[in-house]
């Protein structure tokens, strides 16, 4: 059994958002899994270095517990200190960086799953979660001035290489992980002073269809309306409304007419001598989802997949019988051709008539 740190703190989260009508005891017992989840974690860094999920779930568990307004033991913030410090963030290939499962709880994807990003999480997913821990906890003054110094110098530096990564289309990262780093100005009053907060918003705002599940809605929702996850520490729950409203259900596809997309798998060298393991036209209904096509692919035979499901979505973690396993550094990166990386997943991604989608097995 593996620690689920960063389920247990999503949940936390939501759970103060919402302003439950909860016994104190109850909201205290979760509070002390998460203190335990934490612990247990960091009991693979005697091995790997590194906590048994990943960095971003240990991070995510800071942050659920001050904006809990729970203090944390410094021993614990030292070891994200110490993991800022050394640059353990970051991968060489920022394109195939991964999931929010590499993590096996599913609380981030990977690009197979969802975020256009590898195995492991997109770096600013990772570096924006704990900046906002280092944020709250200082604002919350649950730490001494010396160390609150020393998680102010922190966030700074994540910020700065944040500025310094955004991509031309004003993306940090992907479109997923750029509410997160939105956030990390937002809570530290600095989107007025960056440049790059302003175009970061303008293409999330072009971008919105993109957020399809509950899971990336939530990140991306507080941004949209200037507010950072720190802010659910502070509400009023009195003065809280219930505004919600059901939609209308979205149209069956089958309304929306065919399309016909070519689906092509790739395998590299040395793992595969092939190199394309199938190449095939797809036809579907108009509207359909990159993971509705592979249906209609393995309906016509002689295709198969399969996908894990996530809070973020299903991540792509079999295709043709073969895996991509994170200690294989492997995953399945998906692009349309000739060689774009898409900046959503299976579920999310909907290709147009005519185009030609990849399956490429890829190492980061």
């Amino acid at each position: 059994e593996w620690p689920e740190t960063g389920r247990l703190a999503l949940y936390l989260l939501g759970l103060r958002a919402t302003c439950p009508h909860l016994e104190h005891s109850h909201q205290r017992s979760l509070v002390t899994w998460l203190k335990y989840y934490l612990e247990e974690d960091w009991s693979g860094s005697r091995r790997h270095g590194h906590p048994l999920t990943s960095f971003y779930q240990y991070g995510l568990g800071v942050l659920a517990l001050c904006v809990h307004r729970k203090r944390v033991r410094e021993e614990v913030i030292r070891r994200l200190l110490a993991a800022e410090h050394h640059s353990k963030f970051r991968h060489g290939n920022s394109s195939a960086t991964g999931k929010r499962r590499g993590d096996r709880h599913g609380v981030v994807a990977p690009q197979g799953g969802h975020e256009g990003c590898g195995v492991m999480l997109c770096p600013p997913d990772t570096e924006a979660v704990v900046a906002l821990a280092f944020a709250c906890l200082k604002r919350e003054k649950l730490v001494g001035t010396g160390l609150a110094a020393e998680l102010r110098e922190a966030t700074h530096r994540v910020k700065k290489r944040m500025v310094e990564a955004q991509s031309e289309d004003g993306f940090f990262g992907n479109v997923y992980s750029t509410p997160w780093a939105l956030q990390v100005f937002i809570a530290t009053s600095a989107c007025r002073t960056h440049s790059a907060y302003g175009r970061a918003m303008a293409a999330l705002l072009e971008n919105l269809d993109a957020f399809t599940t509950a899971a990336t809605m939530a990140q991306a929702l507080p941004a949209l309306h200037g507010r950072s996850y720190l802010d659910i520490g502070s509400m009023q729950c009195e003065e809280e409304l219930d505004t919600l409203t059901p939609i209308d259900p979205a149209p069956p596809l089958e309304a929306w007419g065919n399309m016909t997309v070519r689906l092509v798998v790739e395998c590299p060298e040395p793992q595969c001598h092939q190199g394309q393991l199938y190449n095939q036209q797809v036809p579907a209904p108009a509207g359909a989802s990159l993971l509705d096509v592979l249906r209609a692919a393995a309906a016509q035979g002689d295709f198969t997949f399969e996908t894990q499901e996530t809070l973020l979505g299903p991540y792509l973690t079999r295709v043709l019988g073969l895996e991509a396993q994170q200690q294989k550094r492997s995953y399945w990166q998906l692009l349309t051709a000739p060689s774009t990386n898409l900046q959503m997943g299976v579920a999310e991604y909907r290709p147009h008539d005519g185009e030609t989608l990849i399956l490429r097995l890829t190492h980061w």
